[in-house]
């Protein structure tokens, strides 16, 4: 729960920090208003971790770069346009940017940019009312002319105007609100959730790169699964990944199965403990987390009613990774993104077989060679998986991977698995046989690769006699 005490404490040790004084002073003896604006703001207030400090001002970008030279060690002013000046002042690197009121056409996502006179004017533009409270800095004095503390306090995400409007001129607004429902952990407002759900075909004109960034953004939170609802109940993600609500199957009287959209984000959650259990240090990895909300995006598209009640899916991992390669390339996410999705999903079962009976050697080396480098990523996703609430077959389950990971580890320590190759390049290939480059090289080659996975190394000695007998008989 929000302390304000606590909070404005907060705020005065921001506004004493080197670059936020250093900038204020230089700013006040030019003559000019500035304020800590935004995100840094809100963060301070919460007792979150501050990061990129956004600045605005009356002053016009040449008096920006003119105020902030003598005190930076470098500048750029590549939003010039906008009214953005960078600087890096006492180490940290800031932007500075002019008052805006600006104005949108409501047919792109582009405003038409002007510059405004007052804070107060500037911050009630903004997307949401947290977003939208501002420190006067050096005489540190707290603007919020939209109610952005009391939305704070509440848990509550809210636009400074008619959410209408807000989403209107800018429809990216409303992926942000679940973005920021799941970093935060608040709740949307009533009638900014039923703005959301009323203007959702407007997302139309807001290009697949800005989708995607934001979609990134909120898988990278710690509960993008509260986020994903708001998407879903809304049904703003129908206009993007409408594979998702597409989850939610009907279940009839007859034919009972597991509700794939609730195990869908079951699996989401799951994924995230463990890769921050397995990998405590590591950034958000946004590839496992697609992969776990798209795993069983095939479902649908394969669901079988059997009689005597039973349902099948059979495919549906080879299905669901043609569905995640199409959808993720019209989002423009890239290609190594979409690939690592693709394949993850296409393997995600692979391992089931294992926790019927143990697998031979070689079954083990064909897993890690298909796994290839989303080896780590699979026992992630495999084990995120295993959603039954049958202890003792999730207990079956979850000692069969341990089994399986423990005997991977064996492999490798014992024939440097990772790097899984014929004990015969190419080059050593043509000399044996005395043939040149081309179909029959590669065909020795995975006769040799496959001979590697079935019985492990041999010799190069032993290698050769194999090679030279598999070509006798070939001939």
């Amino acid at each position: 729960m929000l302390n304000m005490a606590e909070g404005i404490a907060r705020l005065g040790a921001l506004a004493e920090s080197p670059v936020v004084s250093t900038l204020g002073r230089a700013f006040a003896d030019a003559g000019f208003e500035l304020a800590i604006v935004g995100g840094p703001v809100r963060d301070a207030l919460l007792g979150r971790d501050v990061h990129d400090l956004d600045f605005t001002t009356d002053a016009r970008p040449d008096d920006i770069l003119r105020v902030v030279k003598p005190i930076s060690t470098a500048q750029w002013d590549i939003g010039r346009d906008f009214g953005t000046i960078g600087a890096r002042v006492r180490g940290e690197q800031v932007e500075v940017t002019t008052f805006r009121a600006d104005s949108y056409d409501g047919v792109t996502r582009k405003p038409t940019v002007e510059f405004g006179d007052t804070l107060e004017s500037d911050l009630v533009r903004r997307d949401f009312t947290v977003n939208a409270m501002a420190l006067r800095v050096p005489g540190r004095t707290l603007v919020d002319p939209t109610g952005g503390v009391e939305d704070l306090v509440a848990g509550r995400l809210r636009t400074p105007v008619d959410p209408a409007v807000s989403f209107g001129d800018d429809p990216l607004r409303m992926l942000r609100a679940a973005r920021f429902a799941s970093q935060l952990g608040f709740q949307v407002d009533p009638d900014t959730e039923a703005a959301i759900a009323d203007l959702r075909q407007t997302l139309s004109i807001v290009s697949p790169e800005r989708i995607q960034g934001e979609l990134v953004r909120l898988l990278q939170t710690d509960d993008p699964v509260r986020g994903i609802r708001i998407l879903v109940e809304t049904h703003l993600i129908d206009e993007f990944l409408p594979e998702i609500p597409a989850l939610r199957l009907e279940v009839d009287e007859h034919h009972h199965h597991k509700d794939v959209y609730e195990h869908t984000l079951t699996v989401l959650r799951q994924a995230i403990e463990l890769e921050k259990a397995r990998n405590p240090d590591a950034a958000p990895d946004v590839p496992l987390r697609l992969a776990a909300l798209l795993h069983d995006i095939g479902k649908p598209a394969t669901r079988r009613l059997e009689p005597g009640g039973g349902v099948t899916f059979y495919h549906h991992d080879l299905k669901g990774a043609r569905m995640a390669r199409k959808r993720l390339q019209a989002l423009r996410f890239d290609t190594d993104t979409i690939n690592s999705v693709a394949r993850l999903i296409e393997l995600h079962l692979r391992f089931f077989g294992y926790a019927e009976g143990a697998w031979t050697d070689s079954a083990v080396r064909r897993y890690v060679r298909d796994a290839g480098p989303e080896l780590e990523r699979l026992h992630i996703l495999t084990r995120a998986d295993v959603t039954t609430r049958n202890r003792r077959k999730a207990a079956r389950l979850a000692s069969a991977y341990d089994d399986i990971e423990r005997r991977i580890a064996e492999l490798a320590a014992q024939e440097e698995l990772n790097a899984m190759r014929p004990e015969l390049d190419g080059n050593r290939i043509q000399e044996i046989l005395g043939i040149k480059p081309g179909r029959e090289v590669g065909e020795a080659y995975r006769f040799l690769l496959d001979l590697r996975l079935d019985e492990g190394l041999l010799g190069e000695e032993e290698a050769e006699r194999r090679l030279r007998a598999w070509w006798a008989a070939r001939d």
